[in-house]
């Protein structure tokens, strides 16, 4: 409880009704609303914080459990907790949002009221995603968190922001029904309950398995997205605005790997080591084709969603290594990409409120005009690199010592992204800030103002600091993960 308030209902609601709130305010003042929008983001933030600070670490169960009738004929129920796998992602992802609430003071300026209330309510819809135990809840939440997201693309995006909102929108859409379809199943199988931990622990046939897996597999592999759904990635980043691009990358691409954690592994245990060969040669084509995919870019938004399918697959093979340092090395790694792939579209909405083009040739020479921002955006490409002391090195470093456990050769083709990670974000780097100015326009550019330090310096603190020392973020997660590789292994055929 907190102030009187179940604290999983508050860190849900609280965003969802500040947003409401700010919706609801009139743009003719619009400073209003953006102090409005910061108040609720930084109190939905705030409130987060009891969950790492009451957390309990030597348990691998649900914490903080909130458990309420919703719809008693059909068994439904307001059901929540957390555990070490749910709750450092509702951190982060309460952690985002005020930043990206700064990050478009000054830049939005049409429907300001809109855009920053669909960033609050998305913020706590995402927060009901990893906090639901019911399967209605959560797939509730899940298709609801489409929403904000397709009004953010759709009407404060690019050009062709119509044609990537409903790519985003279908894409995303269609593989969840496949799910949806698994989770009836699901509720038929287990008497009438949709609760999810019961599926935990529901005996189900081998042929049944394979196809529920399926399911999860196409709705989970869509939103991550692995290799080859991951098409609307590059199309949705290139049109959503600044904002848009971070709260995708960083929060939005994590519920695919929270799925497979939540549903495939522990409800499918037996067809996800049947299959998980599937999962690995996908994650391996990610790791490697994509990176050299987003070598040939020369678009800085399309550049970095292609990397981040790359480092995502980092993720998905950690997964499936069944071994505790893979699966929390994939963890870290969800939990760095949201940091690094967030900072560096910020970086680009930096570059391109001042020149208004995404084209790497625009560039050049940014450093004699713009060195604050270098130096930031040095370190950002270096976290995406691996650099050790920043915290692209530990989940990547963490998942090649599973992989090296498993199977040699998924651990070599795995620490190709050590090269293809550095060659191009080392080439976008060079090609954008080094050199002489190459564009007159360029020579006119401002070094970043304080509000845009702000932001970026606060990535970067959390880039180094899970990089220096990850402890207090492995820790929580330790016992969980040891808990479902136990439930996984106990129950393979």
């Amino acid at each position: 409880m907190l102030f009187g308030f179940p604290l999983l209902s508050l860190i849900i609601w609280l965003p969802i009704v500040s947003g409401l709130i700010v919706f609801l305010m009139s743009d003719r003042n619009t400073q209003a609303v953006r102090w409005v929008a910061l108040a609720g983001s930084v109190a939905g933030f705030l409130v987060t914080l009891p969950l790492y600070s009451g957390f309990d670490t030597s348990m691998g169960s649900m914490q903080f459990i909130e458990r309420n009738v919703w719809f008693e004929r059909l068994n439904v129920y307001y059901y929540l907790g957390v555990d070490g796998i749910s709750m450092p992602l509702i951190l982060l992802n309460s952690f985002t949002t005020p930043l990206v609430v700064i990050a478009g003071w000054e830049v939005i300026r049409e429907k300001v009221s809109q855009y920053m209330g669909a960033f609050l309510i998305m913020s706590g819809v995402l927060n009901g995603v990893f906090a639901s135990l019911d399967a209605i809840l959560f797939y509730s939440f899940w298709e609801a968190s489409l929403v904000p997201m397709f009004i953010i693309i759709g009407v404060w995006g690019g050009p062709n922001r119509i044609y990537a909102a409903l790519k985003f929108f279908l894409y995303t859409f269609l593989g969840s029904l496949l799910m949806l379809v698994a989770l009836i199943y699901l509720y038929q199988a287990s008497g009438g309950s949709f609760s999810i931990l019961d599926y935990h622990h529901l005996p189900i046939p081998m042929a049944a398995q394979i196809l529920i897996f399926i399911g999860f597999m196409v709705a989970f592999a869509v939103k991550v997205p692995m290799w080859p759904v991951h098409t609307w990635l590059p199309d949705a980043h290139v049109e959503a605005p600044t904002g848009g691009s971070v709260v995708l990358a960083a929060i939005l691409l994590k519920l695919g790997g929270y799925g497979f954690l939540r549903f495939s592994l522990p409800i499918t245990p037996d067809a996800s080591h049947e299959l998980s060969w599937i999962l690995i040669a996908l994650s391996l084509i990610a790791i490697v084709y994509i990176g050299i995919v987003a070598l040939m870019q020369r678009d800085m938004k399309k550049l970095i969603a292609y990397s981040s399918v790359s480092h995502m697959g980092f993720v998905t093979l950690g997964f499936f290594l069944f071994n505790p340092i893979g699966i929390e090395g994939a963890m870290v790694q969800m939990i760095s990409h949201g940091f690094i792939s967030g900072a560096l579209f910020l970086c680009v909405g930096v570059l391109y409120d001042r020149l208004h083009t995404r084209m790497i040739a625009d560039y050049g020479g940014v450093v004699n005009k713009m060195p604050v921002f270098a130096a930031l955006f040095m370190l950002f490409a270096m976290a995406n690199s691996g650099l050790p002391g920043t915290s692209g090195f530990v989940g990547e470093f963490m998942v090649i010592m599973g992989s090296m456990e498993v199977n040699f050769w998924y651990a070599f083709f795995a620490a190709l992204t050590l090269i293809l990670g550095a060659s191009y974000s080392l080439w976008l780097y060079k090609k954008v800030v080094f050199g002489a100015v190459a564009n007159p326009n360029v020579e006119g550019m401002k070094d970043i103002s304080a509000r845009e330090f702000l932001v970026l310096a606060i990535l970067a603190v959390a880039v180094l600091a899970l990089g220096i020392y990850p402890l207090p973020l492995t820790e929580v997660m330790h016992v969980t993960v040891d808990n479902l590789l136990e439930h996984v292994a106990r129950t393979k055929l």
